[in-house]
């Protein structure tokens, strides 16, 4: 009877800790609007502030486009201040190049959206990364850009 009742207590920690831990991190996102099909390619990025881990940026292809994708987690989400966000997908005339030719697919979000897809860019044959900004009212723009795919 003992050994029942420790199993059954070491299966309720089990699932109060990872029950406790859903949603700590960043979400996974779904897909590019309009498009189904959409994977990941290159690292993830991540925007700090004030030495906080704040946003993740990740760049997609899929439909024959290029996609930038922008996420907040939640401990900022919790701190109430106002944001908005910016997506994009940077656009590389050459990898060795250390900032963007130009952007793509810009949009931006409303006021506390949490997280931000761009428009589709026609750039699969280019050299390409994506764009995030967290753009946090009373401080500075704080953008960042994943690693260069070619």
């Amino acid at each position: 009877m003992l050994t029942t009742m420790r199993k059954l207590l070491c299966g309720t920690a089990v699932v109060a800790t990872m029950l406790a831990t859903v949603g700590v991190g960043p979400a996974q996102p779904e897909s590019a609007p309009g498009c189904s099909s959409t994977v990941q390619i290159g690292s993830t990025a991540y925007r700090s502030y004030l030495g906080q881990v704040v946003a993740s940026v990740k760049q997609f292809k899929g439909c024959g486009q290029n996609w930038g994708y922008i996420y907040v987690w939640q401990s900022f989400v919790d701190g109430k201040l106002p944001f908005y966000l910016e997506a994009g997908v940077a656009v590389f005339d050459s990898p060795t190049h250390r900032q963007p030719d130009r952007y793509l697919g810009l949009t931006r979000g409303k006021v506390g959206q949490r997280e931000l897809w761009s428009a589709g860019a026609d750039t699969l044959s280019a050299c390409t990364a994506a764009y995030g900004l967290i753009s946090i009212s009373g401080a500075d723009d704080h953008d960042t850009l994943t690693s260069i795919r070619c």
